[in-house]
């Protein structure tokens, strides 16, 4: 039978707590993103920034993250003989 709580964070490498904290290091700054996108619109010269700003260090973590993973996962191929 499936595990719900523990097929996705197992697929990735991640236990249930670790795939835990790292979904909340994202939804936090994406909470901050949003707070500040939406004080921009009310107030164009706030934030200019910020929201974008926030969204690509979250996006080149997550590449990164994805291919340090990879990386890490990778089995040497076996010797020619």
């Amino acid at each position: 039978m499936k595990n719900l709580l523990t097929d996705h964070p197992n697929s990735v490498g991640e236990g249930y707590f670790e795939h835990m904290g790292q979904a909340m290091s994202f939804a936090v700054p994406l909470f901050l993103a949003a707070f500040a996108c939406l004080g921009h619109a009310f107030l164009p010269f706030l934030f200019e920034k910020t929201g974008s700003k926030i969204i690509t260090n979250l996006h080149d973590r997550m590449v990164t993250n994805r291919v340090r993973h990879k990386n890490l996962h990778k089995v040497a191929p076996a010797p020619a003989e």
